[in-house]
């Protein structure tokens, strides 16, 4: 289907007086026009997404309400320049990219309201839906449809492609969960399917389009072959096309408009809020692999298995078992286990009670015990063992996308098959990969669904290459449909199944999608290209090339897991903009196209390397384990000078006098008028030391207390590390601060500790660190490292810090030493003092006199040190309530990146903010100086180390 108004044209370049009329256009449809951008480095960051496919916009907007959206469409049409929506980016087909106008609806679309006690829930389009059970899981609710990439994929995406998942089949799946949606459709006009007179205002507003649907309605229903082809495709889990089950599952156009546009992958219209049906979340699961002797007898194992109550099944290919058996720590069903023809199914029973669950398990028994299993049918509770056993199944796409040879894309593709087909289809995958070379595919799948995904390696950058894809790709088509199956089972249509979705629905229904697309989307204007296309190889265009830049990030798949947990996402960039970034100014170099590789290097230095927090949270999220923090605190310090790598050192050597030197200008600075402050920090910024040097700001605390003298009692139980930080910044009240807090506590409950010589002179090195200087770093670890080896007996007795992120710091310590160095500190043992305090110190405590209410802040080195768990008990302690902001994220102040880049902690920590200024806490407590500064910054309300209130709620 061709677009009758609007064609793709080419990018501008940063200077196309074509760019600054488009800016104009766009910038009259939004509040604020700051959140218009046609700078080449924006455009290009935020092109990249999950797909192999790439199309550089030719300007990017946040859009931030439904009028918004509705004026950006009218503007696109009237600049003759497609328009495509963007939440997450985490699509595999190509749906998320466009090379017209590009809308960010995630930035500004992160509303929820739970509603009914969790029995519903109102969001909006960036909301990942992790982050909606996380407000649904007080009410032991969650949403339908369980995407393995939860984590990342948002509202927008689900509602887009029709997402489901591991569990949720084709009965919670989006399109069935969905209650009322409010969408936008291209002539701005806007629906709330929700309101009683709902469909009476769509007649009213879009005549042509509702007489239109109840025309495409009777015209399925009135023909057999029609109908019985959309009850078989849709029997199955199906994102092929477009929803056309709609028109037979309901008869009012608003109600088949609302659920045409789940899985529409905005080509019709905007979907700026949905309602959704929860479903209940069932706690008490059972868990096991069953390895059986190959896919014949896996898949006749599934009825029986399903009838018993397995609520899932997930089936891994003899290539899945190898690439598992490769893991470090393989699962004990397949040591020893010579795969063969194998297969396994990962089955899991889930129920509300651990009653239920012994029931459903017992019922079940007779049919594992049947089961031709080569290592048993045993179910396990233990949640440690259930989560190997998942890491089993998740980790195979971390496995073979982090093995793939550089410069290559991971490809992953999903279909359905009958049941009955789903063994022969199997095989006949398996033959294919041989016959085209996809040595490393591996199959695994929902095998309870009849949905099967399949994962290769594909390189884009030769034409014969590219053939290969195409010929494997033909062939998969054929193999499919003559199964009676649907191309795309879960991951929607996109470009890279468009070419092919006439072929599975025949004419008739493909010209019904073709007018249903144009009755809601008349002049082309959304996501040309996308589902529905003319060009029988648009699979074909605008691949990706993906050159190698840095061994530790070329394994990047571009996937977007990282950026839900990025403290910058919504002020530069995110990791997977930052690796994007330099691949394309990789591709830019090796074109000789030195003005977009000058733009693009010039924006990467502060967009990048200066704004990155480097607290490296997007490790924890990456399916490859790619940290992009560390890569970009080696940038900062591949461009020090050996000057000023010295200068490092010798801060180092001299710490003691550093610090209290720091701490006597803070003083100094408290009683000098702030107007000449911030005129000479100014200055000394502009003259180069805008990275050392913060912008001075009121609410910089004063210098902290001198850190603790030596003292050496009898039987200590282990050695005091109080953190520099703590004696930097003064505290927030008259406490003195953690370390006095901790060591009162540790008094009070008869804990003796240690403090060592020269603690003073001591760090734990995360400064020089974060900031690149290498030979300070390795400085001041040998000094602190040795100290600390003396101190604690050889690491007989544990080293306890006060602040989260230098705990982490001295975890990560001798990595600044040469190896050789390195094996004679392993015995050491860093513990942060909320862990020291909640197994040691707490239980010999009076009863602490608690709080009513305590907005806590967990830092993201306690994420990194999983002692969450800790902070939280400390906390209740402290508090009858704690609460955690849902929209918990890193503060992004990074010991002085808040200071240095004021506006990153402020993008970073808005949305809690919003959280606890709307609440009303007795006390706000983190456990890291510089975190609590960042959040009394951004809330106005007093955060202090949770050790301070309870050294308080027990004195």
């Amino acid at each position: 289907m061709t677009s009758p108004a609007v064609t793709p044209s080419a990018a501008p370049t940063a200077h196309d007086p074509a760019s600054a009329g488009l800016a104009g256009i766009l910038a009259g449809c939004v509040n604020d026009p700051a959140r218009v951008s046609t700078e080449l480095p924006r455009r290009i960051a935020v092109a990249h997404d999950a797909s192999p496919y790439l199309f550089t916009p030719q300007a990017v907007v946040r859009a931030a309400s439904a009028a918004e959206v509705g004026a950006l469409m009218a503007g696109a049409r009237r600049a003759g320049v497609p328009l495509t929506l963007r939440s997450g980016g985490t699509s595999l087909a190509g749906q998320a990219g466009g090379d017209g106008i590009l809308v960010d609806v995630r930035s500004h679309w992160r509303a929820a309201q739970v509603l009914d006690e969790g029995l519903r829930i109102r969001l909006q389009p960036g909301l990942t839906v992790r982050q909606a059970n996380a407000r649904l899981a007080r009410y032991g609710r969650r949403l339908g449809p369980d995407p393995a990439s939860e984590s990342a994929c948002t509202i927008g995406g689900l509602v887009a492609n029709n997402s489901s998942g591991m569990n949720c089949g084709t009965s919670d799946n989006a399109y069935r969960t969905m209650e009322s949606l409010q969408l936008v459709l291209p002539s701005g006009t806007v629906v709330d399917t929700a309101d009683r007179d709902a469909d009476q205002a769509l007649r009213a507003r879009e005549p042509e389009l509702h007489a239109g649907l109840l025309r495409l309605r009777d015209r399925v229903r009135d023909s057999a072959a029609s109908r019985a082809a959309v009850e078989r495709l849709f029997a199955m889990k199906n994102t092929m096309g477009y929803g056309l089950n709609s028109f037979l599952d309901h008869t009012d156009p608003v109600d088949m408009l609302a659920h045409l546009m789940i899985g529409s992958e905005g080509t019709l219209g905007f979907v700026g809020e949905a309602v959704f049906r929860t479903v209940p979340l069932l706690p008490h699961t059972a868990t096991g692999l069953l390895v059986l002797p190959g896919l014949a007898e896996a898949t006749d194992a599934l009825p029986g298995l399903l009838a018993a109550g397995a609520r899932t099944a997930e089936l891994l290919d003899a290539a899945s078992l190898r690439v598992a058996q490769r893991s470090p720590d393989p699962v004990d069903e397949l040591h020893g286990l010579r795969v063969e023809r194998h297969a396994a199914l990962l089955v899991e029973f889930a129920e509300d009670s651990a009653e239920a669950l012994d029931a459903t398990v017992a019922a079940a028994q007779p049919v594992l015990d049947g089961l031709p299993a080569v290592a048993g049918t045993a179910l396990t509770r233990d949640a440690r063992v259930r989560a190997r056993l998942w890491h089993l199944r998740k980790g195979l796409y971390t496995a073979v996308a982090g093995a793939r040879r550089p410069g290559t894309t991971a490809l992953l593709e999903d279909i359905a098959v009958p049941m009955e087909r789903l063994t022969g289809t199997c095989e006949g995958l398996i033959g294919l990969f041989g016959r085209y070379g996809y040595q490393d595919a591996v199959i695994f799948g929902h095998a309870r669904d009849g949905n099967l995904h399949f994962m290769l390696t594909q390189d884009f950058d030769t034409r014969a290459e590219t053939e290969r894809y195409a010929r494997f790709t033909d062939a998969m088509v054929d193999l499919v449909l003559d199964a009676g199956g649907t191309l795309k089972a879960e991951h929607g249509t996109g470009r890279a199944m468009a070419p092919f979705v006439r072929r599975q629905y025949g004419d008739e229904l493909y010209e019904v999608m073709v007018e249903l697309k144009r009755l809601c989307d008349p002049h082309g204007v959304l996501n040309p290209g996308v589902l529905l296309t003319d060009d029988p190889a648009t699979h074909l265009h605008s691949l990706k090339s993906v050159p190698e830049v840095d061994p530790a990030l070329d394994a990047c798949v571009e996937c977007g897991y990282c950026e839900p947990v990025c403290p910058t996402a919504d002020v530069t960039t995110t990791p997977r903009q930052r690796i994007a970034l330099q691949r394309e100014i990789a591709l830019a170099t090796a074109a000789g196209d030195e003005e977009r590789r000058t733009a693009l290097e010039a924006d990467y230095a502060y967009a990048a390397v200066d704004t990155c927090a480097a607290d490296s949270l997007c490790v924890t999220a990456c399916p490859v384990t790619i940290d992009t923090g560390a890569v970009m605190k080696r940038l900062r310090a591949e461009r020090h000078s050996p000057t000023a790598q010295r200068a490092g050192a010798a801060a180092a050597r001299h710490w003691s006098r550093a610090v209290t030197g720091v701490r006597a200008a803070l003083n100094t600075a408290h009683v000098v008028p702030a107007p000449v402050l911030r005129a000479a920090t100014g200055a000394i910024r502009k003259a180069g030391a805008a990275e050392l040097v913060p912008a001075w700001a009121g609410d910089i605390p004063r210098g902290g207390p001198a850190r603790p003298a030596p003292r050496r009692p009898a039987e200590a139980q282990a050695v005091f590390f109080a953190a520099c930080i703590g004696s930097v910044f003064a505290p927030e009240g008259t406490s003195g601060g953690a370390a006095a807090a901790f060591l009162r506590l540790c008094e009070r409950a008869g804990v003796p500790v240690s403090v060592p010589d020269e603690l003073s002179s001591l760090c734990c090195g995360t400064p020089w660190q974060s900031k690149g200087y290498t030979a300070g770093h390795r400085t001041m670890a040998a000094r602190t490292l040795q100290t600390l080896w003396d101190a604690s007996d050889g690491g007989r007795l544990p080293v306890v810090c006060d602040a989260s992120s230098c705990t982490h710091g001295l975890e990560q310590l001798a990595d600044a030493l040469p190896e050789s160095d390195r094996a004679r500190f392993t015995a050491l043992r860093f513990v942060d003092s909320v862990v020291f305090t909640a197994e040691h110190i707490l239980p010999a405590l009076p009863a602490p006199r608690r709080l009513g209410s305590l907005a806590l802040h967990p830092t993201c080195s306690t994420v990194h040190l999983g002692i969450d768990a800790s902070l939280r008990a400390v906390a209740a302690a402290v508090s009858a309530e704690v609460t955690v902001p849902d929209s918990w994220g890193c503060c992004a102040f990074a010991g002085d990146r808040g200071l240095l880049h004021p506006e990153v902690t402020a993008a970073a920590t808005a949305a809690q903010a919003a959280e606890i200024t709307a609440g009303d806490f007795d006390a706000y407590a983190s456990c890291n100086r510089t975190c609590e500064m960042g959040m009394t910054r951004a809330t106005g309300r007093p955060y202090r180390h949770v050790l301070e209130l309870l050294d308080e709620a027990t004195a």
